[in-house]
């Protein structure tokens, strides 16, 4: 009898110790959104504006890691490993989407992590050195074609990344013949370009507006649904006759599989309500950044969208043959 009801003691002191932390409200201490790319490009810039913005909407701080590495795989992986808790939180891209597609022995699985809300779009941006004579897609395409099989180089951020499949979007619209040419980041891509040592490449339109407004490299079009808002005078390549050209570099929050569904809901909630604000609307659209909210459903139907499209594309051109 002692013996049960020592148990039973026992047994009600336990759960009155986890009850506060189960009942406590979410969030308690401060929640980090990792970056798996280098501080500075898109995603870093598109993760620190909404981060801020959620940051005030929660009453914690939102701390941006950036874990780059391996084609954005090392900061992924930190994220699909990490507890779901709330308290970890991935800044996806088209990584997300094309890694499993493209590379051999992946530590984690497409399922191990789970969508969360879109955040922004910075239109991928078709650039030339100012050196090419075309300065639209007719006239580039005709000049490429004048130099011959692999006569113009491509940069790209690596095999897989956003402006590899741009050039393979334009190959296959096109019939062009060109060299992909991988570097290890965006950034060293475009200053291929800038130097002449690639003819052309595609990037974030934050990362390349403030060279082409300083003439040092000539836009083509961008390869987004719409113009760029801070850009307007750059037709899309749909309107050029490319309608199948067509990606964006996106930023979505992701969050490890086994995250409470209320905790998803509300970051959701948040992050919705902080795009819609001025402050962080202005300062995203102003540096050629779209704004692009949505619920968890509409974001889950956007990947699985995209899987399907650029996974059809990786196939078709053997990109994961590259690797």
């Amino acid at each position: 009898m002692i013996g049960r009801l020592l148990l039973a003691v026992v047994s009600v002191l336990v759960c009155a110790a986890s009850m506060p932390a189960a009942g406590a409200e979410w969030p308690e201490r401060p929640i980090r959104w990792i970056v798996p790319f280098g501080p500075g490009g898109a995603n870093d810039l598109i993760a620190r504006v909404a981060a801020e913005g959620v940051r005030k909407r929660l009453g914690q701080p939102i701390v941006i890691e950036n874990r780059p590495g391996a084609g954005a795989v090392v900061g992924t992986v930190a994220v699909a490993k990490a507890a779901p808790d709330g308290y970890t939180f991935l800044i996806g891209a088209a990584g997300v989407i094309t890694n499993s597609m493209l590379l051999k022995n992946l530590s984690y699985a497409d399922s191990d992590l789970v969508p969360v809300g879109m955040i922004a779009v910075a239109p991928s941006t078709i650039v030339v050195n100012p050196s090419v004579p075309a300065s639209n897609m007719k006239e580039f395409v005709a000049w490429a074609k004048s130099q011959g099989d692999n006569g113009v180089t491509w940069a790209t951020a690596g095999s897989g990344s956003t402006p590899h499949f741009v050039a393979e979007m334009v190959k296959e619209a096109s019939g062009l013949s060109m060299t992909i040419v991988p570097f290890r980041s965006g950034s060293d891509g475009v200053n291929a370009v800038l130097a002449n040592t690639a003819t052309a490449t595609s990037e974030a339109s934050i990362v390349v507006l403030p060279q082409i407004q300083a003439g040092l490299l000539k836009p083509i079009a961008t390869t987004y649904t719409k113009r760029i808002s801070a850009y307007p005078s750059l037709p899309t390549t749909a309107e050029q006759g490319y309608p199948t050209v067509e990606i964006g570099h996106w930023a979505g929050l992701l969050a490890p599989r086994g995250t409470p569904q209320p905790i998803i809901e509300k970051m959701n909630a948040e992050l919705q309500a902080a795009l819609k604000t001025p402050d962080v609307a202005e300062k995203l659209s102003g540096s050629g950044i779209e704004p692009a909210g949505g619920s968890v459903a509409d974001f889950a139907a956007f990947i699985a969208s995209e899987r399907q499209r650029l996974g059809d594309i990786a196939v078709k051109a053997k990109m994961g043959e590259q690797n």
